[in-house]
């Protein structure tokens, strides 16, 4: 039950849950381990599990015309999956994959829904950490929208500094909206490159 501790303190983060309750529905997640490169979700696969990262960083992402359109980066401490076809219950349009060795714990929809009807505590956790994760996708959507290059470059590395420790910089500068060769020339004029 150790190894499950950070995922149950991320939960008491949302609100309180009885001990007993909690330790019960914890038993319902999969330790899931991930090597560099391993997929996790790929398109086209019906999205049954919801997630939490304990260790490592995973992308989410979708080809577009050969290209790799990186949306977000999972790291430590953090719900998530593909949501709008977790809620639906339909297949995938993304990938979501490992860029280092990663750990995740995975609850199936059913048991989700399961603790949420035995508990109004853990309803309220699943309620607000929708929410979050909803919240997190549409201000990437805005920020992506208002701000320059640069701006949103600034943004990551006063946001997420050790991300850029941590994955290539390819699908950094994918998540950022540019080319490879932009985001060099980003750096260059800030004097980080």
């Amino acid at each position: 039950m150790d190894s499950l501790q950070n995922l149950k303190n991320k939960i008491l983060s949302y609100t309180t849950v009885d001990e007993e309750h909690l330790d019960h529905w914890l038993k319902a997640y999969e330790k899931i381990t991930l090597k560099k490169g391993e997929t996790l979700i790929s398109p086209g696969q019906i999205v049954t599990h919801f997630y939490y990262i304990d260790t490592g960083c995973i992308y989410y992402y979708k080809m577009d015309e050969g290209e790799i359109k990186v949306r977000e980066f999972y790291t430590e401490d953090v719900f998530f999956t593909d949501l709008l076809a977790y809620v639906k219950e339909a297949p995938s349009r993304y990938y979501l994959k490992a860029s280092e060795d990663t750990t995740v714990y995975a609850i199936k929809k059913k048991d989700t829904e399961k603790s949420f009807e035995s508990s109004h505590q853990l309803e309220r956790f699943g309620r607000l950490s929708m929410q979050e994760a909803f919240i997190k996708s549409y201000s990437r959507v805005e920020r992506l929208n208002s701000r320059s290059n640069e701006e949103r470059y600034l943004r990551l590395l006063e946001k997420r500094p050790g991300l850029l420790q941590r994955v290539p910089q390819y699908l950094i500068a994918s998540y950022l909206g540019l080319t490879p060769v932009g985001l060099s020339k980003i750096r260059k004029r800030l004097g980080k490159g």
